[in-house]
Parts: structure tokens; C-alpha cells; sequence
């Protein structure tokens, strides 16, 4: 009998979908209890292609005064976040508006708990709970890391350490999300594939978690949100303007990460993000890239090493995201099957499954296996805990 655990549903984020959508960008801030902006954007794409125009206007309409954060980067570093406190600060602004991908939002994010706790926010990436935020607003520009909805940030601490952290709380998801599906359509082929491996692996983190089998309907909106962007991945990358392609990646993105597909399981879970981090953290490497290397690799040891249930559970990732027969007497060779099928798909995107195609030496590989590990405290958590031994296997098999 499965055992299901309560939990409670309240979709945080008030969602505004489809053409044109932002600009209504000024009436969202003022339902939503803002008249000072601070808008966050990443390299400054948005003035090229017209959106940056259309936002300004938005927020004069209806009045708002506004100062900006430029600059945000891939992985986003806590020292422009540390800039960004003191602007907002010095600008008294109450509202965080980030117009980008993930970091822009996991940026923005930052700012806003510092803004609302007297400038402190790093110790709650290291352990310690707020009590407020200020809210944040998002103008969602590449289908991927799922911030739009999510209660988590993750920041690459440039400043101290070199590596990510991460912070999670409800009251951290954006009050409201805009999502124009046209605005992805100038993301590039590489970067919309390492966008629908992040989806994926958001997916993956709450289909891989301790106890399971739980719920029957939970694997089946998980099942069926990853052959979403098995399907529409490449559909996008084929042709970039191809709406419908890019309207269902950017509806798995937000889904995905929004906790519904983790309704009804508590535990530990997944295991993948901890294992890239090292890379993307150190490297600077794309985040949905080092996951697409990282997944096939992760499950693989759990397929050869997991007890009986977690191997099955391997197998049924293949059959019901990759269409693998299953093959009851054989659960090994049936998750085999599967994540032979994944690591295709992968390929068919664009994707690394290697170390080498991220560019990582191969001599670097003992203080990525040992980073790892320190980080956790020798162990990671999740769904199979991972000691050394383990890391260096997974790490090692895609030198």
C-alpha cells in the first residue's frame, strides 16, 4: 500500500500567459502593492530587441517611478546582488522587477530579502529563515531554470567561497509571473536546449524521491511534462518561431518547478542539481547543460547500485517519458534501455553528456569529486545518498 503524505496548495504566483502580455507590466506592480521599481535585466538584449521599450512604457503609464540593475550573468554572482541591495536602498525602491531567464530572477530574488531584513541576506542562503521579502515581479524571457514560480534561489558566491548556494521559502516565489512565449523566440538552439535539460532535471528531482512509488497522478503529470519537452525541444530548435513549440516549453518550465509536481512526497529527493553545481558553480558552465551530462550519469548509478525499487524506478522513467517496453523480469535492462533513450535525446538537442563538451579537464577531476563531497559534508543527500566513492564513479563515467 503507498503511503501519501499531506500537503498543502496554494499557487503563489499570479500568472499572466501569452502574446503581448507584457505590457501590462505597470498594472501587475500596481495590483500587486508596488510604486518603487527596481528593474533587474541580464546583458542588455532587451533594449536591442524592443522589450526594454515596451516594459519603460508600461511602468510610465501607470506612473511608476523605476531604477535599473544591468549586467546579471549566468549563475548569478553575489556581488552584483551586493550592488544591487545598495541601489535599491539608496533608491527606497519596494518592488523587485526582473525582465530575463533565471538569474535575473534568482538575482532579484536576493535584493528583495535584503531589502526587506535591514540589507542581511547571505546568512539565509546559509542556513538561517527570514521573516519577509520584498516582493518580485518577472517578465519571463527563456523557458528553463523555472524561477517565475519557484521558491528557491540559487547564487554563485564570487566573492568568498566559488561555490552556489541556495535558498528556499514559499513567500520567495514571485507574486506574479508574465510569460509571453514570443518573447523566446531569439533564444539560441544551444541555450534552448540546455533551458529544456533544466526542465527536465526540475522534473526528474521531485520524480526521484525517497519512498517512492507515492502517487499515481503525481508520476502521471510528471511523466507527462517530461515527453512535453521531449517533444517540443527539438520542435523549437528547428524552427525558433514556432510558438506552439515555444509556448508548451515555457508552461513545462513553470509547472515544473513550481512544487506541483512534488504534491503528496516528502523526503530527500533527487540529487542531480548537487552534483552539478560543482560544475556550473567553478566553470561557469551553462546550469541546464552540466545537468544534461550530469542526469543519465546520476541515474545510471542509481540504476546499478539502488536497492530493487529504486532500479525500478530508473526503468519506469524509460518506459513512461521514452515509450521503453517495459520488461518485468529485467528491470535493469529495461532502465538501461531507457536512459540510452534519454542520452539520445539529449544529443538530438545539442547537449553534452561528457565532461570534455563542457570543457572540463579531465585532470580537474579529483578536486570536482572532492568539492563535491566537502560541500555536503561527505555525503550528498537525496534520493540514494552519494559518498566519494560514488561521485568519482558518476564523475568518472563521463570524463
Amino acid at each position: 500500500m503507498k503511503n501519501f503524505t499531506g500537503y498543502s496548495l496554494y499557487f503563489y504566483t499570479d500568472i499572466l500567459f501569452g502574446r503581448g502580455t507584457e505590457t501590462q507590466t505597470g498594472k501587475m506592480i500596481r495590483k500587486h502593492g508596488g510604486n518603487k521599481v527596481l528593474l533587474v535585466y541580464g546583458g542588455g538584449s532587451i533594449k536591442q530587441n524592443g522589450l526594454y521599450d515596451r516594459v519603460v512604457k508600461s511602468l510610465k503609464d501607470e506612473n511608476l517611478l523605476f531604477a535599473e540593475l544591468g549586467g546579471v550573468q549566468p549563475n548569478p554572482r553575489r556581488s552584483l546582488v551586493e550592488t544591487g541591495i545598495k541601489l535599491a536602498l539608496a533608491e527606497k525602491a519596494d518592488f523587485l522587477l526582473a525582465v530575463g531567464g533565471g538569474s535575473v530572477i534568482d538575482t532579484a530574488k536576493a535584493i528583495a530579502l535584503a531589502m526587506a531584513n535591514n540589507g542581511e541576506y547571505w546568512k539565509f542562503y546559509n542556513g538561517a529563515c527570514p521573516q519577509k521579502m520584498a516582493p518580485v515581479g518577472v517578465i519571463n524571457t527563456i523557458a528553463a531554470a523555472g524561477s517565475e514560480t519557484s521558491r528557491s534561489s540559487v547564487i554563485k558566491d564570487d566573492i568568498e567561497t566559488g561555490r552556489k548556494f541556495g535558498f528556499n521559502w514559499d513567500p520567495c516565489r514571485p507574486v506574479f509571473a508574465i510569460m509571453n512565449p514570443e518573447l523566446t523566440f531569439t533564444v539560441g538552439a544551444y541555450q534552448t536546449g540546455a533551458g529544456s535539460a533544466d526542465i527536465i532535471a526540475h522534473t526528474v528531482s521531485r520524480y526521484f524521491f525517497e519512498g517512492t512509488p507515492v502517487s499515481h497522478i503525481g508520476d502521471e503529470f510528471m511523466e507527462g511534462l517530461m515527453r512535453t519537452v521531449v517533444r517540443y525541444a527539438p520542435a523549437a530548435i528547428a524552427e525558433p518561431a514556432d510558438y506552439e513549440a515555444r509556448a508548451e516549453l515555457m508552461m513545462a518550465a513553470f509547472l515544473s518547478h513550481s512544487d506541483i509536481m512534488g504534491m503528496g512526497r516528502s523526503g530527500n529527493r533527487g540529487g542531480e542539481h548537487a552534483v552539478e553545481y560543482q560544475l556550473s558553480g567553478y566553470y561557469d558552465t551553462a546550469h541546464g547543460a552540466g545537468l544534461a551530462a550530469v542526469m543519465p550519469a546520476w541515474m545510471q548509478y542509481i540504476a546499478n547500485h539502488g536497492d530493487p525499487v529504486q532500479t525500478a524506478r530508473v526503468a519506469q522513467f524509460g518506459t513512461g517519458v521514452f515509450g521503453v517496453k517495459p520488461d518485468l523480469s529485467d528491470p535493469l535492462g529495461t532502465a538501461n534501455e531507457g536512459l540510452r533513450a534519454f542520452r539520445n535525446w539529449i544529443k538530438s538537442i545539442g547537449q553534452p553528456l561528457t565532461l570534455k563538451e563542457l570543457g572540463i579537464p579531465k585532470t580537474d577531476l579529483p578536486a570536482v569529486i572532492k568539492r563535491c563531497v566537502d560541500h555536503y559534508n561527505g555525503k550528498l543527500p537525496g534520493y540514494m545518498e552519494l559518498d566519494e566513492k560514488a561521485v568519482a564513479e558518476i564523475f568518472g563515467s563521463i570524463v
